[in-house]
C-alpha cells in the first residue's frame, strides 16, 4: 500500500528531472568495493560517488561537483557490475560529448571502477526513484579446502557444507511484501517494509573444481528496493538453515517477530554484488518514479517515506 509524500509543487517538479538548461546523463557502471567506504561520499574516505564525482569535474574542466544519483546505494565492501547512476548536465557541455566523455573516464578513473556506457536518459528517468528492481549475488563457498584464491575477493568461505534445498525451502517463507524490520538496520523516516520477487539458491561449478562439493552456493535476491543490511542478514539466516543449525521454518520465525534476532549475523560485505537493475518502458518512466517517492504501509499499519534503494 503506498501513501503520497508531503511535497511541494516546486520540489516535485525538481526531483522530476533536471534543470532547465541541463539534460540528464545515465551512467553504466561496475566497481569492485574492497576498497571503498560504500558508495556514498564521505569526508575522508574513499567512496565510488566520490571517485566518479571527482573524475567527472576534472574532466568536463568544471569548478563545480556533479552530484550523481545512484540506483542502489552498496555498503563498504560490496561490489556492482550492474550498477546505474544518472547526472544532470549542463547541454553546452553535454552536446556531441558522449563518446568522448566516456574514453576521459576510463582515462582518469582508478581501475576498480568501470563506466561502461554513458548516454542521454529518456525523460522522467531516474536511476533511483524509476527503478522496478535490483537484483544482488551473494556467492557463497563451502569447499573444505576453502576459497579458490583466485576468488576470495568476492565469494564467501563457510566452513560447513550447506543443503540448497533447504535453503530453497526457507526462502519461499520469505518471498513476498513484507516488513523486513528483522532483518535490516532501521534508519530514522524510512520504511522498512519491501517487496521481495525472488530468492533462490542455485548451485554454480566453479573452473578448478571438479567435484559438487567445490560447486559455488549463490543466492540471487531481487527485490523492489532493499534496506540497510537487508541481503546480507537473509542470506546469514538461510546459511543457518542449510548448514543444519536452524531449521527451515527459522528464517520465516525470524520475519515474523519484527525484530533483530541474535541468531542471524550480517554475514561480510564482499562476497554481495549487485548484478542488475530492472526499469519500466520508457513512457512508464515518470509515472514509476513519481509512485516511488510515496509512503508505503502494509495493510492496516501506518508507514514511512520509501528508501528506495
Amino acid at each position: 500500500m503506498l501513501k503520497d509524500c508531503e511535497q511541494t509543487p516546486q520540489a516535485s517538479q525538481q526531483q522530476d528531472g533536471p534543470a532547465d538548461g541541463h539534460v540528464r546523463i545515465r551512467l553504466d557502471l561496475a566497481y569492485h568495493g574492497g576498497e571503498f567506504s560504500g558508495w556514498a561520499r564521505q569526508p575522508g574516505r574513499r567512496t565510488v560517488q566520490g571517485e566518479i564525482e571527482d573524475a567527472l569535474r576534472i574532466v568536463t574542466r568544471s569548478e563545480r561537483t556533479y552530484d550523481l544519483t545512484v540506483a542502489g546505494r552498496t555498503d563498504a565492501g560490496v561490489h556492482a557490475r550492474g550498477q546505474v547512476a544518472h547526472v544532470d548536465l549542463p547541454q553546452d557541455l553535454w552536446a556531441g560529448h558522449g563518446e568522448k566523455l566516456l574514453r576521459r573516464l576510463a582515462g582518469r578513473l582508478p581501475a576498480d571502477i568501470r563506466i561502461f556506457r554513458v548516454g542521454e536518459a529518456p525523460s522522467g528517468f531516474d536511476a533511483r526513484f524509476a527503478a522496478i528492481w535490483r537484483r544482488y549475488a551473494y556467492r557463497v563457498a563451502d569447499h573444505p579446502g576453502g576459497v579458490d584464491p583466485l576468488l576470495r575477493g568476492h565469494v564467501l568461505w563457510h566452513d560447513r557444507p550447506v543443503d540448497i534445498e533447504k535453503m530453497n525451502e526457507a526462502a519461499r517463507l520469505l518471498v513476498g511484501e513484507h516488513d523486513f524490520a528483522a532483518y535490516c538496520k532501521k534508519r530514522e523516516g524510512a520504511t522498512t517494509i519491501r517487496t521481495l520477487l525472488e530468492l533462490r539458491w542455485d548451485r554454480v561449478p566453479v573452473d578448478g573444481y571438479a567435484t559438487q562439493e567445490g560447486s559455488l552456493a549463490v543466492a540471487t535476491v531481487r527485490a523492489d528496493a532493499f534496506c540497510h543490511n537487508m541481503v546480507r542478514a537473509l542470506v546469514g539466516a538461510m546459511l543457518l538453515v542449510g548448514d543444519g543449525h536452524r531449521p527451515v521454518e527459522f528464517p520465516g520465525e525470524v520475519l515474523r517477530g519484527g525484530v533483530r534476532n541474535s541468531a542471524v549475523n550480517v554475514i561480510r560485505p564482499y562476497g554481495l554484488t549487485l548484478e542488475e537493475v530492472g526499469y519500466p518502458a520508457d513512457d512508464r518512466l515518470a509515472e514509476r518514479n513519481r509512485a516511488a517517492r510515496r509512503m508505503r504501509t502494509l495493510p492496516g499499519t501506518e508507514g514511512r517515506s520509501e528508501s528506495g534503494s
